[in-house]
């Protein structure tokens, strides 16, 4: 590879999504010449624009729970410091509990969530229904709710990262697709795409649904499929609910189900669909609208006349246990990991791409060593996440 003709860059980013934006940004802001390869026209445009906007740090790993509460903070403030209106809204996350199953798997959770700095509590019958006054009362036993919690928009929040970043001088190139990662003696020295070729030190690996395709490209096994998920959205209503409401009862058809009301009125829900639905189709499906129906209006009956206006499908980059992938390829020098969020890529971008800043930087805190045996791509992948 010449490096007469060929444009160097410190980091290159494979993916302009959720988590390669703000990554791009924090880098960018850190000095780091930075570029950004991404196969679509624009930025967002994989599984990003997909995404139904919810973000919580209410998690049942340390991991999770820290990288989204340094995400909730970014996202809380962001109008305030950068001037960008993303609809953030401070709604809340409720788990609701109608079965002593999911009451027992909720409270023994709290207090390894409170350990690691989730403000969250059980709530009882009475107290649930005053953050849910529209609950269905019926076998009721309580929940938990995490007010920090809230929601923002995908593509603003996106665009949002993508603007700043260019700003600060990041490279964004749309419309081309990774070929080959050139690696010399074990090391990483460049990458060449369908459009050019650049050389570089660090290849971070943020393809969302298409990491698996990108890790084989140095021959790293990387443990992630995509599993389909459907959603939708309503008609806008008057505002008559704060929190996200999940439900973790699996239920023919789906493990979970959960719904929030946008800040412009909408009602936006999605299931977890059971068995998984694996590959890149999305195309919607007849099967979801009676089944996500016929769930939400058991738990919240004032839905039943509410109109649904649109559903569409998204990928949910999945790893065998639920935890995403975040750190440094032992076979390839250069090759930082940031795949497999599970769906969870949009609440856990900031959060993330500060921490592959400081990998990238080598300025990894006492923080992130505590966290990172959860995220490690070589850990043993048998635990499972509890709240997906």
């Amino acid at each position: 590879m010449s490096k007469m003709n060929t444009p160097h860059f410190d980091v290159i980013i494979i993916g302009a999504g959720s988590i390669g934006a703000p990554t791009a940004f924090f880098l960018a802001k850190s000095g780091l010449k930075t570029l950004v390869l991404d196969k679509f026209p624009s930025v967002g445009q994989g599984s990003s624009k997909r995404a139904i906007g919810g973000i919580r740090a209410t998690h049942s790993d340390p991991a999770k729970i820290r990288l989204c509460l340094r995400s909730l903070e970014i996202f809380s403030s962001w109008k305030e410091v950068y001037g960008d209106d993303i609809d953030w809204f401070q709604g809340g996350y409720t788990f609701v509990a109608y079965r002593e199953q999911e009451e027992k798997t909720l409270k023994n959770l709290l207090r390894k969530q409170k350990e690691f700095g989730l403000n969250i509590d059980w709530l009882d019958k009475k107290e649930f229904i005053k953050i849910v006054p529209d609950i269905n009362p019926n076998g009721l036993i309580g929940g938990t709710f995490s007010p920090d919690d809230g929601s923002a928009s995908p593509l603003l929040a996106t665009h949002a990262f993508y603007r700043h970043a260019t700003q600060l001088g990041a490279e964004f190139h749309f419309n081309e697709d990774v070929q080959e990662i050139i690696i010399a003696n074990g090391r990483i020295i460049g990458v060449k795409t369908n459009a050019s070729t650049y050389g570089t030190d660090v290849v971070i690996n943020a393809a969302g649904p298409w990491a698996k395709h990108v890790s084989n490209l140095v021959n790293e096994e990387t443990p992630v499929e995509p599993d389909s998920h459907e959603a939708a959205i309503t008609e806008s209503v008057s505002h008559f609910l704060n929190p996200m409401v999940v439900d973790i009862r699996p239920q023919p058809g789906s493990s979970n189900f959960y719904f929030y009301q946008h800040s412009t009125g909408q009602i936006i829900f999605c299931i977890t669909p059971k068995p998984n639905i694996w590959g890149f189709n999305v195309e919607e499906t007849s099967e979801f609208l009676p089944m996500v129906a016929k769930r939400m209006i058991e738990v919240m009956p004032r839905l039943k006349n509410i109109r649904v206006r649109r559903t569409w499908r998204g990928l949910y980059p999945m790893t065998p246990d639920g935890f995403p992938i975040i750190g440094w390829s032992n076979k390839t020098k250069g090759f930082l990991l940031a795949a497999g969020s599970c769906g969870q890529g949009f609440m856990l971008g900031p959060g993330m791409g500060e921490l592959l800043q400081r990998f990238v930087s080598n300025e990894l805190t006492k923080q992130d060593l505590e966290i990172l045996p959860y995220v490690s791509p070589y850990r043993d992948f048998s635990g499972q996440e509890l709240l997906k």
